[in-house]
């Protein structure tokens, strides 16, 4: 990942068929998937297409991703990124979204969330133009309310041919708030070296404790090292997992 841009990970990131990049695992269901480098560039590319051509988003327009710290989060932040778009972690409550009228916020121009937080947040979730319901389970959605789509189901529509960056400047914003490209990336890496990460590492995320995706996602993969994100950690179980999964530095 280059100091300018949020997206693009680091040349001494493992590449390798065999090592992963990004691993998720529950460890109340087992459910575990790992995605080498480009892997998760393959994702992130469907991600970028459904935004772009499915959508018809272009550069600067507006995302909401309340998502927790996930692997398909971590497709659809990256593939938003990659179409230029700028994104927003937060619900209405914390978005400071400007406002058209008294009373009224405007809308998003996409927004990700998933089931268990739309029926939890409700009023909270903003509007979005295009709306995707995201799982964190294996498979698709069994059911998603009309007005909404299914995140899984939508995106294989989509090649995994990498997006075109040439309209992407590093001044152009990667947050609703005006956050630019290049400060996002340039925050990674300060993030990266307080957590003493450096190429080649193996970071432990405990999802429930570390929400915002610039630490648990963005720090790591700016200086190539590599992360495993854990779902219902069992305290009790941490030393054996950081011993399974190689782990050198736990967040």
């Amino acid at each position: 990942m280059a100091a300018s841009t949020p997206v693009t990970v680091a040349p001494d990131a493992p590449r390798t068929t065999d090592v992963p990049l990004l691993s998720w695992c529950d460890e109340a269901t087992g459910e575990r998937v790992d995605l080498t480098a480009t892997q998760l560039g393959d994702w992130a590319a469907r991600s970028a297409g459904l935004l772009r051509d499915g959508c018809g988003l272009r550069p600067g327009d507006r995302v909401a991703v309340l998502l927790p710290p996930h692997w398909r989060t971590a497709a659809v932040l990256l593939g938003a990124w990659a179409a230029g778009l700028a994104v927003s972690f937060r619900p209405r409550a914390t978005a400071g979204l400007p406002v058209l009228e008294p009373g009224g916020d405007r809308p998003y121009d996409a927004v990700f969330v998933t089931p268990e937080r739309l029926d939890d947040w409700l009023e909270d979730v903003p509007d979005g133009t295009h709306r995707y319901l995201v799982g964190t389970g294996p498979g698709r959605l069994a059911d998603v309310p009309v007005g909404w789509l299914d995140w899984s189901a939508e995106v294989l529509r989509h090649t995994d041919t990498p997006p075109d960056h040439a309209a992407i400047r590093a001044t152009d914003p990667a947050s609703p708030d005006g956050t630019s490209y290049d400060e996002w990336g340039r925050l990674a890496l300060t993030l990266a070296d307080q957590l003493d990460l450096r190429a080649g590492d193996r970071l432990l995320v405990d999802a429930a404790e570390h929400e915002q995706p610039v630490t648990w996602l963005l720090a790591p993969l700016s200086v190539g090292a590599s992360v495993v994100v854990c779902a219902n950690l069992d305290p009790a179980r941490r030393d054996a997992r950081i011993a399974a999964e190689q782990v050198t530095r736990v967040l």
